[in-house]
C-alpha cells in the first residue's frame, strides 16, 4: 500500500471520563470485540485473578484506578486501531492533556447514573479548544439510571453541541433488553457475560416489528415512542459538524455486560477521522507526506520494572517509519537510529518494523528523548500545545534511609521527566527536594512508585509554597538581578527552567509589580526549551 492508503487505514483516538464512568471497561469490551483479547480483565476487585489490559500498574491493581494513559493497537475491519486509555482521576489531568494532543477524536463515556460530571466537562473544554471530535457512550444502562431523554438534554446544556443519538436504550436495570439501532432499524440483544464476547448475537429488524414488542412488552413501548419523538426532534446527522466538535453521535449501553459495545466499535471505524494535518511553527506537516515526523507526547519509566527502562510514546505527524532509519531529536540535534521500536497492547509489546502517521509507537531510551521532543528526518520543526501547568500543591521529599538517596534522586529525575509529578531543586544550599502537582493523589502514587519500582523509601512533609511561576524575561540582567535577590525560592525544575516558588499570590502581585520586566508563567511547553535558553543567560 502507499503511505496515502495507509493513513487512510488509521484511527487514533482517546477514551475520556469523569472517574468511575466505566472508561476502562470499555476500553476491555473494544479490546474484546475487536479480537485483540480474548478474555476481558476487571478493573474493580482488588483480588481479582486478571486486571484489566490497560491498568498495568501495582498501584492501579490493588485500587481499581488508572493512574497513568496507556496505548493499545488493534486491527479491525481492515483499520489500524490506536486507542488511549486515560486516567479519569482529576488529579492526573495532566496525563490526559497531553494524551488529546496525540489524538484524532474522544470517544466520552458517561455515568449513566450522574450525567455530565465536573471532570467530563473540564475534558470537553480541552477538546473543544483544539476541535477534536466526540463520539459519546451512555454506560450503565444495566443498572437503574436516569431518563435517557433527561441525559441528552443535560449533554447539550454543559457540551455545547447537538447530541445526536445512533442507539437507544430498550429498558434499563433488570428490565434493560438491549439497545436500538436506529440507523440500522434494528435491535440488538445480548446475553450478558463480563469476560468473554458471546456468540452469535442475537439481532432483531425493524422497529414496528411485533415480535420485539411481544418480547419486550412495556419498555419496548416506551423505548419505541422516544425513539420517534428524537428522529423528529434532533438534527440529522452531519459527518462535517462532526469532525468540526459540533455535533456528537451518542451511544447507550452497559460495556460490562457487552451491550452497546459493537455499535461503539463500528461507529470509531466508520465516523471517526483519519489521521490530519499538525500545524508546526514552522508549516503544517501532512500525514501522507514521505518523510517521517513524530512527536513525543508521553514518557513512562519502568514499564518493565525488572529492565529498568523508560519508554517514550511517540505519535506520528506524518510520513512512515522503518525500524532502524535515521532520526534527529530537534530540540539536541542529535541523530539516533532506534531499533527495537514497539507496539503496544498496554504493558506487552511487538517488535515493531514500520508504522505511519496516527500511530503511537514506543522508543526504549535512557534519557534521550523527552516529553515534547520532535523527531524528524533532519528537519528542524517545532510543534506547540504540550502542556505543562503549574502546580498548586507542594510537599518536600526526603529518603528515610541516607544510604538510599541516590535511589531517591534517580527516581524522582525519571518521574520527573515522565510528568508524573513535577520535581523543583531549591538553589539555595541545603534545600529539600520539592514535589509539585496538581492533586494529592499525585504524592501518593509517586511516593508508592518510589518505593517499589526505586528501592527508595520516601518521606513526603509539607511545605510553605503554594504556587509556582515559571519566569523569563526578554533581559537577561532583569531576570539574574530577580533570581539573586529572590534566591531563597528559586528553583529548577527537570529540564532546567527556573521557576519562582511563592507562598500567597499576594508575594505573587508584589514581584510582579516590582519586577516588571519579568514574566512569570503558569504553563510551559516543550520540555522547557522556550523558556531555559533564556533562563540560563
Amino acid at each position: 500500500m502507499t503511505i496515502k492508503e495507509e493513513v487512510a487505514r488509521r484511527r487514533t483516538f482517546a477514551i475520556i471520563s469523569h472517574p468511575d464512568a466505566g472508561k476502562t471497561t470499555l476500553t476491555e469490551k473494544l479490546l474484546l470485540f475487536a479480537g485483540a483479547i480474548q478474555i476481558a480483565g476487571s478493573v474493580k476487585a482488588r483480588k481479582a485473578t486478571r486486571h484489566a489490559s490497560s491498568d498495568w500498574m501495582e498501584i492501579e491493581k490493588q485500587r481499581g484506578i488508572s493512574v497513568a494513559s496507556s496505548v493499545m493497537q488493534m486491527e479491525y475491519r481492515d483499520c489500524v486501531i490506536n486507542l488511549l486509555d486515560t486516567p479519569g482521576h482529576a488529579d492526573f489531568s495532566e496525563d490526559t492533556y497531553r494524551v488529546l494532543t496525540a489524538v484524532d477524536a474522544a470517544l466520552m463515556v458517561i455515568d449513566a447514573a450522574n450525567g455530565v460530571e465536573p471532570q467530563t466537562i473540564r475534558l470537553l473544554q480541552v477538546c473543544r479548544a483544539r476541535n477534536t471530535p466526540i463520539i459519546a457512550f451512555i454506560n450503565k444502562m444495566d443498572r437503574e439510571v436516569r431518563d435517557p431523554l433527561d441525559l441528552l438534554s443535560e449533554m447539550e446544556a454543559h457540551l455545547g453541541m447537538d447530541a445526536v443519538p445512533f442507539s437507544w436504550p430498550v429498558g434499563m436495570g433488570k428490565s434493560f433488553g438491549g439497545v436500538f439501532d436506529i440507523r440500522r432499524d434494528r435491535m440488538r440483544i445480548f446475553r450478558a457475560g463480563q469476560e468473554r464476547r458471546g456468540a452469535d448475537d442475537d439481532i432483531i429488524d425493524g422497529l414496528q416489528n411485533p415480535e420485539i414488542a411481544k418480547r419486550f412488552g412495556s419498555a419496548f413501548e416506551q423505548a419505541s415512542s422516544e425513539i420517534e419523538l428524537i428522529t423528529a426532534a434532533s438534527p440529522a446527522f452531519d459527518h462535517d459538524a462532526f469532525l468540526a466538535a459540533k455535533q456528537a453521535p451518542v451511544f447507550f449501553g452497559s460495556a460490562v455486560n457487552n451491550f452497546g459495545v459493537q455499535e461503539v466499535l463500528d461507529a470509531l471505524v466508520d465516523l471517526a477521522p483519519q489521521p490530519g494535518a499538525r500545524q508546526a511553527l514552522q508549516r503544517e506537516v501532512k500525514p501522507d507526506e514521505p518523510k517521517f515526523t513524530g512527536v513525543v507526547f508521553k514518557v513512562q519509566a519502568n514499564m518493565d520494572p525488572s529492565h529498568r527502562d523508560r519508554v517514550a510514546f511517540v505519535r506520528v505527524s506524518s510520513g512512515k517509519f522503518d525500524r532502524g532509519m535515521r532520526l534527529k531529536v530537534c530540540r539536541t540535534n542529535k541523530e539516533m537510529r532506534p531499533n527495537n521500536v514497539v507496539s503496544f497492547l498496554s504493558q506487552r509489546r511487538e517488535l515493531l518494523d514500520e508504522a505511519y502517521a496516527g500511530d503511537v509507537i514506543g522508543i526504549p531510551n535512557h534519557g534521550v528523548l523527552q516529553l515534547g521532543d520532535v523527531l524528524t528526518e533532519g528537519e528542524i520543526l517545532q510543534f506547540t500545545g504540550l502542556p505543562f501547568f503549574a502546580p498548586e500543591l507542594f510537599q518536600a521529599v526526603e529518603v528515610k534511609d541516607p544510604l538510599r538517596m541516590k535511589q531517591l534522586r534517580t527516581g524522582l529525575a525519571q518521574l520527573g521527566e515522565e510528568g508524573a509529578i513535577q520535581v523543583f531543586r531549591p538553589v539555595a544550599a541545603g534545600g529539600a527536594l520539592l514535589l509539585g502537582a496538581v492533586g494529592q493523589l499525585q504524592f501518593e502514587v509517586v511516593a508508592h512508585r518510589l518505593k517499589t519500582e526505586y528501592g527508595a523509601d520516601a518521606r513526603l512533609m509539607p511545605s510553605r509554597y503554594t504556587m509556582a511561576r515559571w519566569i523569563t524575561s526578554d533581559d537577561p540582567k532583569a531576570l539574574r538581578k530577580f533570581m539573586d535577590a529572590n534566591a531563597a525560592h528559586i528553583a529548577y525544575d527537570v529540564v532546567d527552567a527556573a521557576a519562582f516558588l511563592i507562598g500567597s499570590s499576594a508575594q505573587l502581585r508584589v514581584a510582579e509589580e516590582l519586577y516588571p520586566d519579568v514574566k512569570f508563567h503558569a504553563m510551559r511547553e516543550h520540555g522547557g526549551q522556550v523558556f531555559s535558553e533564556k533562563m540560563r543567560a
